[in-house]
């Protein structure tokens, strides 16, 4: 059995190991969009990530007063797609250099934050930060922050995989 394969108990059989990212950049639905459409993640769920209320709601998150950030919650499978991808397509899908702010979408919910599970991907997520910085492909400086995850709490059902439910693929404002 190779590392990160484990045995399911009721089947016998393997079972690949999944691994869990959240990210913020924005508004959730187009984020959720573009980590969907990704060969090895196997689920999405968008909600809210590094506030101080507990159990908040939308309409909580975007009165600003929560200090929560809308998130989406990325399971994946590392032996099909690294963690460096998906940082690749995170840092691909919104302008990092905005505080509190992506497209017309401003307020405290709607800033750059990677949530890092353990020290592995803290280390990851940073390098990874101090490369798009040192690229040159934006004039300002990247103000991602990267902390440490803490409770993620689900939002309402109408936003879970929203874009599929509207048929659309993409955000207006969103280049996913």
């Amino acid at each position: 059995m190779s590392t990160g394969e484990k045995v399911d108990i009721t089947t016998g059989e393997m079972q690949a190991s999944k691994q869990t990212a959240w990210f913020a950049a924005g508004c959730f639905w187009g984020v959720e969009a573009a980590f969907r459409r990704i060969d090895g993640v196997t689920a999405t769920a968008v909600g809210y990530m590094g506030g101080h209320t507990a159990n908040p709601n939308y309409r909580q998150v975007c009165s600003g007063g929560t200090g929560h950030a809308e998130t989406v919650q990325v399971e994946y499978s590392p032996e099909k797609v690294a963690y460096e991808k998906l940082l690749e397509v995170f840092w691909g899908i919104h302008d990092p250099t905005t505080l509190n702010r992506q497209g017309p979408d401003v307020g405290t919910q709607y800033r750059s934050a990677i949530f890092v599970r353990d020290e592995p991907q803290y280390e990851c997520a940073v390098r990874s930060r101090e490369a798009v910085a040192r690229s040159g492909r934006f004039a300002k400086p990247v103000i991602t922050e990267i902390v440490k995850a803490g409770e993620f709490y689900m939002a309402e059902e109408y936003h879970q995989q929203y874009l599929e439910k509207q048929g659309r693929a993409s955000c207006g404002n969103n280049p996913t």
